[in-house]
């Protein structure tokens, strides 16, 4: 709250009728309770409204889901974002070698008429922390290389990892991460395709300089990975584009189904600027997809996020904050419960939503 009070409110001052703080209060407090939409923000505080009263000012009771909507809609989602980013900051530790992931989402029911394409939102996760970082809306006609670097500009990453996709394998992208003081990898596809063909061929004409292997078992399956790693950029054109780049990776995946007997395989590729061993590599590489199941899984089945229709002005935006600070909060709660029955948790108890808005 102390975050939030510095916000600049985006309403007339004539058709404040209920505070700010009591507004995003209401919502955060609800959404950690079970609410996806801004009528069951409205029910909750209806519900819940002796138990604000205590807590809140409420001069003119509980606002209408109208008043949530509009509020939201015209807020500033950058200052939000940057209410969230200091906020999240203030939490976190500082792990050497931590691994920050970043890859994008899109919020498939924001689709507005008229707009090609739904809000997409690319987000920052600590895998040492446990937490999302921050995040950026990708805007309109754009794409994730350009929020990308607004992402990072917004991040302390001095001694972390930052693993991203091969969206964001980019020249520039590579420089701003070291600018930060931090190592990176980026996966290497098809938009890079000379670096791609370069690197098939480097693994083709030289031998590793590293290499492990690993298995994994569960789920019904067996997982190898294979994990080489090239110091020698010889075969590579112009490499010292790209910034303080000192290895190339192969993973080699093989995945077997017990239930049906099919092997799946498949290769992926790396640059970076870690001079390690392959297993440290392959490491950081696995936590980056910690991010999917982490963060964008929970999103959509915990948070009914891709289900969501909220579509005016900004609310979209805006509401991916309130839902990933939720997300924060539920996921530094060490019970030993999913986030949805958390949620469940939270509308039962007065006690336990306080003592997760404390931790």
């Amino acid at each position: 709250m102390t975050y939030l009070s510095n916000m600049k409110d985006p309403r007339i001052d004539r058709k404040k009728l209920h505070l700010l703080e009591d507004i995003v209060f209401i919502s955060i407090a609800a959404v950690l309770s079970g609410a996806d939409s801004w009528n069951e923000i409205e029910e909750y505080g209806n519900q819940k409204k002796e138990w604000l009263k205590s807590i809140l000012d409420l001069p003119n009771g509980i606002p209408s889901h109208d008043t949530f909507n509009r509020f939201y809609a015209a807020l500033d989602p950058e200052e939000f974002e940057r209410v969230f980013s200091a906020w999240v900051q203030s939490l976190t530790k500082k792990y050497p070698g931590d691994v920050v992931a970043i890859d994008g989402k899109t919020m498939r029911g924001s689709r507005r008429k008229g707009f090609h394409s739904a809000t997409h939102i690319v987000s920052a996760w600590s895998n040492s922390n446990r937490l999302i970082l921050g995040q950026v809306k990708v805007e309109e006609k754009s794409n994730e290389i350009t929020a990308i670097p607004e992402l990072l500009n917004a991040l302390l990453l001095e001694g972390c990892i930052v693993t991203i996709d091969a969206m964001g394998c980019q020249k520039e992208i590579a420089k701003s991460i070291r600018s930060k003081k931090a190592e990176y990898i980026l996966a290497v596809k098809e938009n890079q395709p000379e670096l791609l063909d370069d690197i098939r061929d480097s693994f083709k004409m030289l031998a590793p300089e590293h290499f492990t292997e690993d298995l994994d078992f569960g789920h019904g399956r067996i997982e190898t990975r294979r994990c080489s790693v090239i110091s020698d950029l010889s075969l590579l054109e112009k490499p010292t584009l790209w910034k303080s780049l000192t290895t190339i990776i192969r993973i080699e995946s093989e995945r077997y189904i017990k239930s049906t007997g099919e092997r799946q395989s498949e290769t992926r590729y790396y640059i970076s600027s870690l001079a390690t061993s392959a297993e440290h590599i392959l490491s950081a590489i696995r936590s980056h997809w910690a991010i999917e199941n982490m963060v964008h899984w929970s999103l959509d089945v915990s948070f009914n996020e891709d289900a969501s229709r909220k579509r005016a002005g900004n609310a979209a935006v805006n509401f991916s904050v309130i839902n990933r600070l939720a997300l924060n909060i539920l996921k530094k709660d060490d019970h030993k419960i999913g986030v949805k029955s958390k949620r469940l948790m939270a509308g039962w108890s007065n006690e336990y939503i306080l003592k997760v808005l404390n931790f």
